[in-house]
């Protein structure tokens, strides 16, 4: 049976799609701040059965069979540790988050697209080096010319991301919804201020 045939008819009730448990590596930090790790409700449910994480957190809401209640995790933590990748991959999420999610030439949040700084066909490559995050207007407007060829300049000079600076950009943009159970553990080992 084709699956959207079966999603057609099998209903979920609304009040438990909507508790995705954040996930914790083994040293209680999220495998990821952006996007933040997170798991449906479901995936949390069966790692916890299987004992591949343990819950730190649960909503009050729970789920029901004919013989057992169980509540949703809100927080789990991985029992074996996932050591954090070195290599940043060039994607574009990676490269928009590099460049906070601003036209580099602009500075405007919309309509993001990504331009070649020395344009493709004057022999620039895809690298973090020569691709920045461009609004539409921007990139149309600069085409297949050199920045010198044009009234546009750079904010700031592309270049390859760190992990670890990947990493704490991403802190900079928190989800549209943080549970209260999470907060404690996205923070965490933040330095604290005197």
């Amino acid at each position: 049976m084709d699956g959207d045939f079966r999603n057609e008819f099998v209903r979920e009730p609304n009040s438990l799609r909507h508790h995705p448990a954040l996930v914790l590596n083994a040293d209680y930090r999220p495998l990821s701040y952006y996007p933040l790790s997170l798991w449906p409700w479901q995936d949390a449910i069966k790692a916890a059965y299987l004992d591949r994480v343990s819950i730190v957190a649960e909503y009050d809401a729970y789920v029901r069979s004919p013989t057992t209640e169980i509540r949703i995790p809100s927080v789990v933590v991985l029992k074996d540790y996932v050591k954090p990748q070195k290599r940043v991959a060039f994607t574009r999420f990676n490269l928009f988050l590099r460049d906070e999610f601003r036209c580099q030439y602009c500075g405007s949040v919309s309509d993001l697209t990504f331009d070649h700084v020395v344009p493709r066909a004057r022999g620039g490559r895809t690298s973090w080096e020569n691709v920045v995050a461009a609004c539409a207007p921007c990139n149309l407007s600069k085409g297949s010319r050199s920045l010198s060829d044009t009234h546009l300049t750079l904010r700031k000079p592309p270049r390859q991301p760190g992990a670890e600076e990947l990493k704490n950009m991403g802190r900079r943009f928190p989800p549209n919804h943080l549970h209260e159970t999470w907060r404690d553990f996205l923070y965490w080992d933040a330095e604290l201020e005197p």
